[in-house]
């Protein structure tokens, strides 16, 4: 199916057959998981997924406590959803987050740290989240960056293995990073700041638009039929550049805008924890700026643009979200299906002199997570209730909502057994501490035990074997080429890679070392410590004062970071 076209008859009578096999075998072959204390699911064997995944999106959002960002539609569909507030990726940048969740593996296991090897021939052949799914009697389907496309998805997202139908890719994308933003010159470029009026874009619209268009349409294709899918919708925003609607520019008047809390670069950072942005360098807008390399800094009243700009491209896809969601209610699939929203990693804006991921802080790798789960999140009742109206975001005010639970420390390569266990398929098994050779397990563990319902009928105090469960705690990681920035210090490929710095996130601190690293075994030299970080959370939210080599903390830091080593 070519990229952007509405799904041809022969596919649509594809999926038509797929659905009614998908029905029969949903009812005898979707093995059910015990329900835990709490969970009341509807009649009918297991729940639906709706799984949206967003790019780039740092928890900027009113259900997170974020005061600027006008988020009305997500809200919504928090207030009836576990939020989880401390939710990691375990790498920061696209493809190998992706693959990371997607197979329940970490990047150690499906060894891709860049964008150029397909795991099932590097690594290993692992099953993924929607293949589990999808060899379970469900209809699988993608729509739009769900995996991240070429060769780190086989140029096929992954497809048969994991998708019933070929994914949909929209059209305008291959427009996004071309000379379609109108300058200050009136004419044509590529820049980081592109809001545009949509009906002067090549053809008439934008990918999420598009994605948003398909993954409804095929909302309606499967009302027709009884059967239960696993639906993967990927936004491209707020990716940059942030070429999105114009009208959300308004909500954000750039007088209100402020600097980020920590716009210098940390005295303490190691030069090779420091990421040079060199994407947004790129850029022509940025180009013309002629901003010093490796460290800038960017002039404040362009930083403050960046921001605003990053803001409404996150109300942009707030409007996206909640149209879709909008949909799930006209469809009647709000009672029976489980809704997933996150994103691959977050994005830096001008927190420690750094733009855009490829960062081991917070800032880069913690995410927003919430799950809609019907019958235990939000109460069950009739399928004509609306759970999800449509909220125009320039007709109401948002109300952010308070910080929640639960704050344990949960990271993304936990979504597929959580989403297996919330659907009553068997949770696959941990895995070895090898396995390479071993096609279905997980490297994460379900998060359903933090559901404040659950945790309310089963109290947090042992892994069910009667051992009592260990602080959780989230792993990420990031390469670099060299102990200084280079040009290439944000997207080291594999054979360039020197220096791997693994990062624990607990919920008092952080810690980080970065350690020899040889690409040609993958082998990685405890020994060999090129620098470390350590920041306390209670005293150092930000993460600004490195403390690894502090006269006064030095003492705790090998005990501290010891967990890294296993």
């Amino acid at each position: 199916m070519g990229p952007g076209r509405s799904m041809p008859l022969a596919a649509v009578l594809r999926l038509a057959g797929l659905l009614f096999t998908a029905g029969i075998l949903l009812g005898s072959g979707a093995a059910a998981a015990g329900t835990r204390g709490g969970f009341r699911r509807p009649s009918g064997g297991g729940m639906n997924v709706l799984f949206i995944v967003s790019d780039d999106l740092r928890p900027a959002l009113g259900c997170y406590g974020d005061l600027v960002v006008k988020s009305p539609n997500i809200d919504q569909l928090a207030s009836q959803s576990v939020v989880f507030q401390n939710a990691f990726a375990q790498q920061a940048v696209c493809a190998p987050s992706r693959v990371s969740f997607l197979t329940g593996r970490r990047p150690d296991t499906t060894r891709l740290y860049d964008f150029h090897s397909y795991w099932r021939v590097h690594a290993g052949n692992y099953s993924t989240l929607p293949q589990y799914f999808k060899e379970n009697g469900y209809m699988t389907m993608s729509v739009g960056k769900v995996f991240h496309p070429g060769v780190s998805s086989n140029h096929s997202d992954d497809y048969p293995y994991s998708w019933s139908v070929p994914p949909f890719h929209p059209s305008s994308e291959s427009y996004e990073n071309t000379k379609v933003c109108k300058g200050k010159d009136g004419q044509l470029h590529a820049n980081l700041l592109c809001p545009v009026d949509v009906a002067e874009m090549p053809e008439g619209t934008l990918p999420d638009i598009q994605s948003t268009e398909e993954a409804i349409r095929l909302l309606k294709i499967i009302k027709e039929k009884n059967s239960k899918f696993f639906l993967a919708i990927g936004y491209h925003k707020p990716h940059i550049p942030f070429r999105y609607p114009q009208e959300f520019l308004k909500l954000y008047p750039l007088e209100n805008i402020t600097l980020a809390p920590d716009p210098d670069v940390p005295k303490g950072l190691p030069s090779v924890a420091y990421n040079p942005w060199t994407d947004i360098r790129r850029r022509d807008d940025v180009q013309a700026l002629n901003i010093s390399f490796p460290y800038g800094p960017i002039p404040e009243d362009f930083q403050r643009q960046i921001r605003q700009n990053y803001f409404a491209s996150v109300s942009y896809l707030d409007m996206l979200v909640g149209k879709l969601l909008s949909a799930l209610d006209d469809t009647g699939f709000s009672n029976n299906t489980v809704v997933v929203f996150t994103a691959d990693h977050g994005w830096s804006l001008g927190e420690h002199g750094e733009w855009a991921k490829y960062s081991n802080f917070d800032i880069a790798t913690r995410v927003p997570l919430m799950f809609y789960v019907p019958g235990m999140t939000a109460p069950l009742s009739d399928p004509q209730d609306r759970f999800f109206p449509f909220i125009d975001l320039f007709a109401q005010l948002s109300k952010p909502l308070p910080q929640g639970e639960p704050k344990e420390m949960v990271e993304l390569v936990s979504l597929f057994p959580t989403l297996a266990e919330l659907a009553g398929l068997r949770v696959p098994p941990p895995c070895p501490k090898t396995s390479f050779h071993v096609s279905l397990c997980t490297e994460g563990q379900s998060m359903v035990r933090y559901f404040p319902s659950v945790r309310r009928g089963n109290e947090i105090s042992d892994d069910g074997e009667g051992k009592p469960h260990k602080p959780p705690i989230a792993f990420s990681q990031y390469p670099r080429p060299s102990d200084t920035p280079q040009p290439n210090s944000d997207l080291p490929l594999l054979e360039d890679i020197r220096v791997m710095g693994y990062s624990m996130r607990t919920a008092h601190y952080r810690c980080t070392l970065w350690l020899g690293f040889n690409p040609r075994n993958f082998s990685v030299d405890w020994n060999d410590i090129h620098a470390g970080e350590l920041y306390f959370a209670g005293s150092d939210p930000n993460q600004d004062h490195n403390m690894y080599r502090s006269e006064t903390h030095g003492h705790l830091t090998k005990r501290l970071c010891r967990i890294l080593e296993h």
